[in-house]
């Protein structure tokens, strides 16, 4: 396996469907097989390297943990190399971006009739950005998949959304670009300090994961990468831009958006933020307990309030977000295993809630929660799936979430007790404001009469393969917990 350059393929495979779609951009019956077949080849490969994964020996020359890894001399005068890796966690999420990207194709199947080569052209672009994010291990290569994931989600608002939607895409981008230069400060200050203190420049982060960094600017460097990540999360209060995000993309962006791009932000804490600054990032900690409690009460009530349906879920993002970043904050091996755990199983769940509201709207043309009532009795399988999703996203045990929160609030118990106790009471708005949507869509009586269509055979392929990836998860997370072991080990300082 080791032979061939796998990581880099994973990268160039959806480059390569962007260069095929080409010479038919104009021809959308051409177009959407030939994407859904280069999405289909990623989630292939990435697939089997998950199954395999567990019983891969690791790479030779490679940082420990690491199964494949790629080197080669880039910009060496700089000391910036084209360093890839793949451990248990980038693996997860490679094969996570690989299989929403197929969803988000799947969705916008029917609902995007203009300039549909385009939109396909972003969505593989942006799938080739994520994955490098997920791959790369040096600084520099880490930062330029960083900002290439940002500009198609920027058009994907901006060219397909509704509403707002230049408004909702530029302060998408700023909010983004703000983080992304403070980090992109604090990576030259590493480079600079980790080089007068060792001798030795360079980006590539095992080099300075060895040696971390001890001088008095750590802090403020780690504070740099924290914001930027903390964006992304994104954290409380630096939030606002995702609801109006949500809200106006299309349905194809709000699925990559909850289940991806928000992911790369708990993603670049874990692997960069901790290992290169471990004492500042204990000095944060507290702050970033209280920062997640804060999000997960405060979003819940709010999400509680909201009438747009795609706005409710967004805000629902926000809380469950907050989990991930009190497992990341705990630091522990089972509250980090946990919300690794949990930013796979928000994507599922997050990512399906999203697929059967842009159905709705396909449909009724409006979001409107008061739009609708008593679909259970119109539209049986619709309402199957949205009440399992729903049900999912309120963390009923059995399905995924509650797994992944359960590790969380577990791990973080043992360390920090209060922020568990707050956080729990943070579980209780969830239900309610699911309730309330579950009850007024689905059994309300009906407010007027809607002339609604089941789903077709493509959406109800596609939902039910969502719920029995959800249900299993829930059953039977231990897989996906066995090839997080021995990266979350050697993160949190324990044996493998």
């Amino acid at each position: 396996m080791t032979d061939y350059p796998i990581l880099t393929i994973l990268i160039l495979l959806p480059l390569a469907g962007c260069l095929c779609l080409a010479p038919v951009w104009n021809c959308r019956k051409a177009v959407r097989p030939i994407a859904l077949g280069f999405a289909a080849a990623e989630l292939a490969l990435s697939g089997w390297l998950l199954v395999a994964a567990p019983g891969v020996p690791a790479a030779p020359g490679a940082a420990a943990g690491y199964f494949l890894w790629e080197d080669a001399a880039w910009i060496e005068r700089f000391g910036i190399r084209y360093l890839l890796g793949m451990d248990g966690i980038s693996c997860l999420m490679v094969a996570l971006t690989a299989f929403v990207t197929v969803v988000a194709m799947i969705v916008s199947w029917r609902g995007v009739e203009e300039r549909t080569g385009f939109h396909y052209f972003l969505i593989l672009l942006m799938e080739s950005g994520i994955v490098g994010v997920f791959l790369s291990l040096d600084l520099i290569l880490f930062y330029l998949f960083w900002e290439l994931m940002l500009i198609p989600m920027f058009f994907l608002i901006g060219i397909w959304g509704h509403g707002r939607r230049v408004y909702s895409a530029v302060k998408f981008f700023l909010y983004t670009l703000f983080g992304s230069l403070l980090m992109l400060l604090a990576i030259v200050g590493v480079y600079l300090i980790h080089g007068a203190e060792s001798g030795v420049y360079t980006f590539a982060l095992p080099a300075l994961a060895r040696a971390p960094i001890a001088h008095a600017a750590a802090p403020w460097l780690f504070g740099a990468f924290l914001l930027a990540f903390a964006i992304k999360f994104p954290l409380f209060p630096l939030h606002t831009w995702l609801p109006d995000a949500h809200t106006d993309a299309p349905t194809a962006g709000s699925v990559i958006l909850a289940a991806l791009l928000l992911k790369t932000g708990a993603y670049g804490l874990v692997r960069f933020g901790y290992p290169l600054f471990p004492q500042a990032a204990k000095g944060f900690a507290p702050l970033l307990f209280a920062l997640a409690v804060i999000g997960i009460l405060y979003a819940s009530w709010v999400a509680f309030a909201q009438e747009d349906m795609k706005r409710m879920v967004a805000y629902s993002s926000v809380g469950h977000m907050g989990f991930v970043a009190l497992g990341i904050a705990s630091w522990s091996p089972v509250a980090l295993s946990g919300s690794i755990l949990q930013m796979v199983n928000h994507g599922i769940t997050t990512g399906a809630l999203f697929a059967l509201v842009g159905m709705l709207d396909e449909r009724a043309h409006t979001r409107d929660i008061a739009a609708y009532g008593g679909l259970w009795g119109k539209v049986p399988v619709y309402s199957f799936f949205f009440l399992l999703f729903a049900m999912a996203s309120a963390g009923l045990p059995g399905l995924n979430n509650f797994a992944g929160e359960f590790l969380i609030l577990a791990g973080v118990f043992r360390t920090t007790p209060l922020a568990v106790v707050l956080a729990f009471v943070g579980i209780i708005p969830p239900l309610v404001y699911t309730v309330r949507l579950v009850q007024e869509v689905l059994f309300q009586t009906e407010r007027r009469p809607l002339v609604l269509p089941d789903v077709t055979l493509r959406e109800g392929t596609l939902l039910a393969v969502l719920a029995a990836i959800d249900v299993y998860l829930g059953f039977h997370p231990k897989p996906l917990l066995d090839i997080l072991k021995v990266p979350v080990a050697l993160l949190t300082g324990g044996t493998p």
